[in-house]
């Protein structure tokens, strides 16, 4: 499996409405942390994730976190 290109070394805090968002699990979008279809022709996909109400997340960047599209802080280690 190849590796997401890290779109940047730390989260990007966000308040979202409710709804379906699109994270960005290759790193090459240019509307990061949101997906904007750059991951075509490649193995990584969208992940879609549901917000419930509305609330302030931090989302990862660096693409590595184990609690994807949350940031766990790995980006301290790359």
């Amino acid at each position: 499996m190849k590796k997401p290109v890290i779109a940047e070394k730390a989260p990007k805090a966000l308040t979202l409405e409710p709804g379906t968002y699109y994270w960005c699990s290759c790193g090459r979008s240019k509307n990061q942390p949101f997906c904007d279809g750059s991951h075509q022709g490649t193995e990584f996909s969208p992940l879609p994730f549901d917000i419930d109400e509305k609330k302030e997340v931090w989302l990862c960047q660096c693409k590595h976190s184990k609690n994807k599209p949350f940031c766990d802080g790995t980006h301290r280690t790359l």
